[in-house]
């Protein structure tokens, strides 16, 4: 049998790569079950819109490729850096500080295992 690969892809989150890619790091390798239970109890804030991208792959998953969920895990889980949004905050005799505003894009791979 081939394997099957669910996936999400999100665009311009906003919130840091960096940031980001910390959640991330930390589900790569988990059963699917258990980085749901990961993602719902963080206390991070971008937690919950990684939680919903997680559920939507998921259920692509099971709708679209027929896979069960019980034997799913994260193959992949990666973090890309989107647009930066650019103001600026006036300083003192008459400058500029630039702030940057960073977006991040997600991608999340899941892939059927075999239980052994």
């Amino acid at each position: 049998m081939t394997n099957q690969i669910a996936k999400v892809h999100l665009n311009k989150i906003r919130v840091s790569p960096r940031k980001l890619n910390l959640l991330m790091k930390a589900i790569r390798g988990m059963s699917a079950s258990d980085a749901l239970n990961f993602l719902t109890f963080s206390r991070k804030r971008i937690s919950e819109e990684a939680r919903k991208a997680l559920l939507s792959a998921i259920a692509n998953a099971e709708n679209n490729l027929g896979l069960d969920i019980d034997g799913l895990y994260v193959q992949q889980a990666y973090v890309g850096s989107s647009i930066k949004l650019k103001r600026f905050h006036p300083r003192g005799r008459g400058k500029g500080g630039v702030i940057e505003k960073p977006f991040a894009n997600l991608s999340i791979f899941l892939e059927h295992r075999e239980a052994v």
